[in-house]
């Protein structure tokens, strides 16, 4: 009986580990070298952006080593156009972006223009 009670119990963790892990939702780390003002996602190649998800910070822009709640899409394969303080405008392409799981992206991902 109180095997079969431990047992449960950590199964019980469990599911609510996980279940806590989901509420997350998806995250953005900003590993780039400057603050980011705007960030639009699209499925990869389709050219269809969301809107700026830099909306779903409290002062609207994310800063180097800050990460970003992520809203109005699920997992998958993504381009990202994004646009710094300064103006200039980057795009990275074929992005993995896992659902309930934190994406990162570097310098060295992107594609910039200006």
């Amino acid at each position: 009986m109180l095997k079969t009670a431990f047992s449960a119990s950590v199964l019980l963790l469990a599911l609510n580990t996980a279940a806590l892990a989901a509420d997350k939702g998806i995250r953005f780390w900003n590993l780039t070298s400057a603050t980011i003002a705007k960030f639009y996602m699209s499925p990869a190649g389709t050219n269809n952006f969301t809107f700026n998800q830099c909306e779903n910070d409290r002062d609207g822009t994310v800063d180097h080593d800050e990460r970003l709640k992520i809203t109005g899409i699920t997992g998958g394969k993504f381009d990202i156009k994004l646009a710094y303080e300064d103006g200039k405008v980057c795009i990275a392409k074929n992005i993995t972006v896992k659902d309930s799981s934190v994406f990162t992206l570097e310098d060295k991902d992107l594609t910039c223009n200006k």
